[in-house]
């Protein structure tokens, strides 16, 4: 329920040099003081909030650990309640055991994201930004991380918001026509209406557009490394991780399962899939390997078509195969360094020999619309509710042509709800659930 006390470890479960144990709610001072004995104060109620004070923390089974007590008073903390923090030594039974004394002094033990959920609530944070907060936690790569960071700023929030307020505006008018048609107002032509809300559809598409860029980040890019047996594409995994992640053997049909690895580039993560060699000529167990290589190459991102030679016709089988773009990819450059002609790209993955060119290539074509920072919409529902906005923006500019104002006006109220969506003004409760269950215990 909300208001009541709440208690938690809000470090990592592990060693380290200080564990803290957050509790949130009206009674949060009087449940620190039931643990904490200040030093040289009476009493925790003489604390000033956002001080530091020493003492004694009694944890349960008769430990005392010497440590510092912080206070943040309601409205001014994470959670918009009061908050008291409790900051003893790392050691992960000795975090536990303050917490257990903590329990047993009032609290309850929090659920999984309950401190962030309880900060939406008392209006602290927007529900996008929780989930910015989340993607930070949780992020995989740089590029998510930094993300994420857009999302928790506010960023997202704000531009729904914007677009939210000039739908509230576009509605005062049609309902002031709609209300008060006798009196002497100014009247809204609907040309002018058609025009806002195209402009409103356009930015509206333009924060969607960001989400190709975004899934990537969050997601990772996915490489499909895939060519003719024998072409070097293990060699090529190996040479792109700088470790030897895949068997390299002279004997055709080596690699007949999906063999994966992972690396970071520019901050985003990138996973590539060594695929089995494709060849007609395949036994049952490496015709499966060849089945799901395939797949791998519908599903990607990008993908790298390793030959040696020419760039014959099981190629260009391959390539009509992708769904995604693709580098033509020329190895072997330590055997011959004869041009080939069709290549993007000629390299040694034995010697090394262009890889970082690679890298370079992989990372513009995989993202190609400029810095990670612009794509911040990483949240599919996000672009879910987007979509839905759009295309009631679309159908209320078309109604413009042949209905009356308030026909219109519903259209707008859907435009507006879906929007509402990603600031949390019209999530429904299982939307919201779903958001804070994403979060660890503590957060």
């Amino acid at each position: 329920m909300k208001g009541d006390c709440i208690a938690a470890i809000s470090t990592a479960p592990a060693a380290g040099g200080v564990a803290i144990i957050r509790i949130s709610g009206k009674e949060a001072l009087a449940v620190a003081g039931k643990v904490f004995s200040p030093s040289g104060k009476k009493s925790v109620s003489d604390f000033a909030p956002r001080y530091m004070y020493s003492g004694n923390i009694n944890a349960a089974g008769g430990i005392t650990d010497f440590g510092l007590c912080v206070y943040f008073r309601a409205p001014h903390s994470f959670t918009g309640e009061d908050v008291v923090e409790l900051h003893c030594h790392g050691g992960v039974e000795l975090s536990r055991a303050v917490l257990k004394a903590v329990i047993a002094a009032g609290a309850r033990p929090a659920k999984a994201g309950e401190f962030t959920m309880r900060a939406f609530l008392n209006g602290k944070i927007s529900l996008s930004a929780a989930e910015g907060l989340a993607d930070m936690i949780n992020g995989k790569s740089a590029a998510e991380v930094r993300a994420g960071s857009l999302l928790y700023s506010g960023r997202l929030t704000d531009e729904a918001k914007l677009i939210q307020g000039a739908l509230t505006d576009i509605l005062a008018k049609i309902g002031a026509d709609v209300d008060y048609p006798e009196e002497d107002i100014e009247r809204t032509e609907l040309s002018d209406i058609k025009d806002a809300l195209l402009a409103l559809k356009a930015r509206t598409e333009r924060l969607a557009a960001t989400y190709d860029g975004g899934k990537k980040i969050k997601n990772g890019v996915s490489v499909a490394i895939c060519g003719r047996p024998n072409a070097g594409k293990s060699s090529l995994l190996n040479a792109l991780l700088g470790y030897d992640r895949a068997i390299v053997s002279a004997s055709a049909g080596t690699t007949r399962d999906v063999v994966e690895g992972c690396l970071e580039l520019d901050g985003i993560r990138y996973n590539f899939y060594d695929t089995a060699g494709i060849r007609e000529q395949a036994g049952e167990i490496e015709q499966l390997g060849i089945e799901r290589a395939k797949l791998a190459l519908k599903s990607a991102d990008v993908a790298l078509i390793v030959y040696e030679g020419e760039y014959g016709e099981e190629e260009r089988g391959l390539e009509r195969c992708c769904l995604c773009p693709v580098i033509k990819v020329r190895n072997k450059r330590d055997l011959s360094d004869k041009a080939g002609g069709e290549e993007d790209i000629f390299i040694s993955a034995l010697t090394g020999e262009g890889v970082e060119q690679l890298k370079r290539m992989l990372s513009a074509v995989a993202m190609p619309h400029g810095s990670a920072d612009e794509a911040f919409i990483i949240e599919e529902r996000h672009y879910e509710a987007l979509g839905r906005a759009s295309l009631a923006l679309g159908s209320a500019a078309a109604a413009t042509c042949d209905f009356p104002a308030d026909i219109i006006s519903v259209d707008l109220k859907e435009a507006w709800d879906a929007l509402g969506e990603i600031t949390g003004e019209t999530a429904t409760e299982e939307i919201i659930d779903t958001i804070f269950s994403k979060f660890c215990v503590g957060k």
